[in-house]
């Protein structure tokens, strides 16, 4: 039989550059550049929310070791007469296991953001934990080590797993004398011409570490995974890439092992060496982990357009009068395909007439949201929870109308609020803003600007961290310089008819100095009694309110809209109240 690289006893020391070698070669460059140009693309969009919950360092980290051993094995059909089987010991040893674990570790990310969103997906206080209570070690880097984020501790686990993974590779590779005759341990070198070496060299107990990772990784880990993630139904194909990944790797191995064992895979061989298997695995894999988000971020940008295109539609019906079948072209068609879903539905109120079509665009205007959000959030809250996994901006904009209502109307007779009630209103605020805001305390900050993040931490970082301790700072050279694309008296309108306005959230900073006292033990009890910023007021949180809708109207609202053609009753419901309230609005418009 052969060895890893395909070379058999009779193999000639030269170069195969025949029909298939040349496929090999030009397959190697073309897939290379296209894979590169597709992470180039996906670091430049990186900001957006639904590729930042990815972990896209580590899955581009799995990307570079996973490619760099499938260019390796690709061409080694061309190169293998004449490589020393010790370099690819080291390649599939070192390369291969890397590639393997950062990757899973990344596919965790799934389960670990799928699991967090499932907190937005109910309605709770402002006052409920979000992160889970733990006792925090009396040791420092133990203590670091709990109170960071998930990708750190991921990300950790990794480090330490790749470590292992080198300490035994090397310590495999010092104690035989398969690749080398001057130490190790006697009667493990090979003997022959220099291809009857290489075969030798190609197989036997040397690979054994390597064969292992695979099949814990493929067999083991990737199944647990795929059970974990049979109920995340995702809106941005992260579930069907973690689903599609596992299953290319099952094959991968056992194929490998059969191709190097099995003398009746010979004339296989001889075109497609055993290493290859792996290395189709991982062409799947690559597909799947950076092609198929690509598409999503462009099937998102249209999708945006598509929503102020609508909107656009709208405006300029309610200035123009009625509009012809002609102008639904386009990107708007999407507004009237969308609003058929809602066809057949009954009249939500008794005496109510069925659901006026005429204007199909107006289900996503920010009219729609807004009166969505007011009359019955919860769908709209689920689905983004669980299947757009924006939870925490629904959270935001719900409990912050909660907190907006306790304000009265006017102060009382001398124009000045009730102490009491302005104390008890920055509390809530406090909690609203460590729970949505603040990069360092919430599990998944808002998207906002860092001008309006500036804003609110001037009002409630310092009284944040008196409740909750001292976790660090916020980079804010790290978050994106682009002011709010409303400016200082920007409006809902203005906004949605913005197509080139951009809301980035801010990267989250890693604490340096963690302290003891977890999120959760702050509750309805501890109240933060120092000075009340002057800057507060009832609309201290207005801009972040406007960049956070229009987030939702042109991301997850028009998702929501598509989605609305389910057999959900609540959702149904709730698009039934929708309609009926812009039908009254046009048959009164007063």
């Amino acid at each position: 039989m052969g060895s890893e690289l395909g070379n058999t006893v009779t193999t000639k020391p030269q170069a195969r550059l025949d029909a298939v070698g040349i496929f090999y070669l030009t397959l190697n460059g073309a897939w290379t550049l296209i894979l590169v140009c597709a992470v180039a693309y996906l670091f430049v969009k990186r900001r957006l929310p639904f590729l930042r919950i990815r972990g896209l360092p580590l899955t581009f980290g799995a990307i570079f070791f996973l490619h760099m051993y499938w260019m390796t094995v690709t061409t080694g059909y061309c190169y293998g007469p004449l490589a020393p089987e010790v370099a690819e010991y080291w390649i599939m040893g070192l390369w291969l296991p890397f590639g393997i674990a950062m990757f899973q570790a990344s596919n965790s990310q799934l389960l670990h953001v799928a699991k967090m969103q499932k907190r937005y997906a109910r309605n709770g206080s402002i006052d409920e934990p979000i992160t889970p209570k733990r006792n925090l070690s009396r040791w420092r880097i133990i203590r670091w080590f709990q109170v960071a984020d998930y990708p750190t501790r991921m990300f950790t686990y990794v480090g330490l797993g790749m470590l292992f993974q080198l300490f035994l590779t090397v310590f495999v590779y010092l104690i035989s004398r398969k690749f080398h005759r001057s130490f190790g341990i006697p009667g493990t070198e090979v003997h022959g011409t220099i291809m009857e070496q290489k075969v030798q060299q190609g197989r036997g107990w040397e690979w054994w570490p390597t064969i292992f990772w695979q099949l814990f990784w493929a067999w083991i880990i990737a199944p647990i995974i795929l059970w974990r993630a049979r109920s995340i139904h995702d809106t941005h194909g992260w579930r069907v890439q973690t689903i599609a990944c596992c299953i290319a790797g099952l094959p991968a191995a056992p194929m490998w092992l059969i191709g190097l064992y099995v003398d009746g895979m010979a004339p296989v061989n001889q075109y497609w060496i055993p290493p290859q298997w792996i290395a189709l695995s991982i062409m799947v894999i690559e597909i799947f982990t950076v092609l198929l988000p690509c598409w999503q971020v462009m099937r998102h940008q249209t999708l945006q357009q598509e929503t102020l295109a609508a909107i656009a539609l709208w405006e300029s019906k309610n200035k123009t009068g009625s509009i012809s079948e002609s102008d639904y072209t386009g990107s708007t068609k999407m507004a009237k395909s969308a609003w058929e879903s809602f066809k057949g539905l009954s009249a939500f109120e008794s005496g109510r007439a069925p659901i006026d079509m005429s204007q199909p665009e107006s289900i996503f205007t920010m009219g729609a949201l807004e009166y969505a959000l007011k009359i019955n959030p919860e769908p709209l809250r689920a689905f983004a929870a669980l299947k757009d996994f924006t939870g925490e901006n629904i959270g935001f904009l719900t409990e912050l109308a909660t907190w907006k209502s306790a304000w009265p109307a006017q102060g009382n007779g001398d124009g000045q609020f009730n102490e009491a009630l302005y104390r008890q209103q920055f509390n809530r605020a406090i909690h609203i803003y460590a729970k949505f805001v603040s990069p360092i305390y919430a599990d998944f900050a808002i998207n906002i600007g860092y001008r309006e993040l500036g804003a609110l931490d001037e009002v409630f970082e310092q009284p944040a961290r008196i409740l909750y301790g001292d976790r660090g700072t916020i980079n804010y050279s790290s978050i994106t310089p682009f002011d709010n694309p409303l400016g200082s008296s920007g409006s809902e309108i203005e906004m949605v008819l913005s197509p080139t306005s951009t809301v980035f959230p801010p990267e989250k900073s890693h604490p340096s100095h963690p302290d003891d006292t977890p999120i959760n033990e702050i509750s309805e009890k501890v109240q933060y009694w120092g000075d009340i910023p002057s800057k507060f007021d009832p609309d201290v949180f207005n801009r972040p309110e406007r960049s956070i809708k229009y987030l939702v109207l042109t991301n997850t609202w028009p998702k929501f809209v598509k989605d609305g053609g389910e057999d959900d009753f609540e959702r149904r419901s709730s698009f039934e109240r929708v309609a009926i309230y812009f039908r009254t609005m046009r048959s009164n418009p007063a």
